[in-house]
């Protein structure tokens, strides 16, 4: 009777993570689906997050009125802000800045790269000793991201300076998220992850709304298309809120290792659905450079097991 338990959690929990993934995968699509409008990185942050907060705040109550002994002090407000504003939003602008150039499924595999940079930030600031499995890992994977961005590149539509661009921004998204995480493994395990997710989230919604006030016509952003605030409301129900709750429920099923395996299918939906909704075109030296980039990650998870 307790094996039968445990095969439904954890079938549970591989569900919960498969569509998770599938579900942040879709934000590049509905993202680029966005830019067909006349709308920026900043302002459709901003719609995100506005659309996005209340959930969260929902979160944050819940998850306080089922565990009172959780107080957040002074010391995790300062780590909260800095983990938000500086790698939380900063990741996401460049990662939304990115897609206005290169395309979704390009995006994803170069986002992917993040465990392979936490091991490379791991060995500069904790003197981590790189295996030999993690060496390859890296060859693998950078050496998939050649092949891809060899891929886009030889595109008859695309504009070389624009996509390095889009490679560099995409690239800088991955950059600023691995330093999130290392940065969040500090204190999540004394605010927990939902209340971190929570609280970050909250922290990001803020640094946009910020950002967007500064920076952008705010007369401009109310009176938008219809279809904007229709696709901003989606990728915060399906590809933000949706998906954080869900991964976080199966890593407390299935723990942080399995859940890494199984978000490798991330790259795999982004790259199908660009094509079904996107036309993004799918070839054989994009699929084998996809194919190393989810190799050399996954020899990563694997070495940390």
């Amino acid at each position: 009777m307790q094996s039968q338990i445990q095969s439904r959690q954890a079938f549970i929990g591989i569900l919960m993570v498969l569509i998770a993934s599938v579900a942040f995968s879709s934000k590049a699509i509905m993202v680029k689906l966005a830019y067909v409008y006349p709308v920026n990185a900043s302002t459709l942050i901003t719609l995100r997050m506005l659309f996005s907060i209340p959930f969260f705040m929902g979160l944050i109550l819940w998850v306080n009125y089922k565990n009172r002994s959780v107080k957040i002090n002074f010391a995790d407000i300062r780590k909260l802000i800095l983990i938000g504003v500086v790698t939380g939003y900063g990741s996401m602008w460049l990662n939304f800045a990115g897609l206005t150039y290169v395309t979704a499924g390009l995006e994803r595999v170069i986002l992917f790269l993040y465990p392979t940079i936490v091991v490379l930030l791991n060995t500069a600031l904790h003197q981590h000793k790189i295996t030999k499995y993690e060496i390859v890992a890296l060859l693998l994977s950078y050496a998939g991201v050649f092949l891809v961005v060899s891929h886009d590149l030889s595109m008859p539509t695309a504009a070389a300076s624009h996509t390095l661009l889009g490679v560099g921004l995409v690239l800088g998204s991955a950059v600023t998220y691995a330093i999130y995480l290392v940065l969040s493994g500090e204190i999540i395990p004394r605010l927990g992850a939902s209340l971190f997710t929570a609280y970050t989230m909250i922290v990001i919604s803020i640094a946009s709304a910020v950002h967007f006030l500064l920076t952008e016509n705010v007369s401009m952003a109310m009176h938008l298309p219809a279809q904007v605030y229709g696709l901003s409301f989606m990728i915060a129900l399906i590809a933000t809120v949706l998906p954080s709750m869900l991964l976080n429920m199966g890593i407390h099923r299935l723990g942080s290792n399995k859940v890494s395996l199984l978000s490798s299918i991330g790259p795999v939906s982004t790259i199908f659905l660009a094509w079904v909704f996107l036309g993004e075109p799918v070839t054989l030296l994009q699929t084998v450079g996809t194919a190393l980039v989810l190799l050399g990650v996954l020899t990563i998870s694997l070495s940390k097991r």
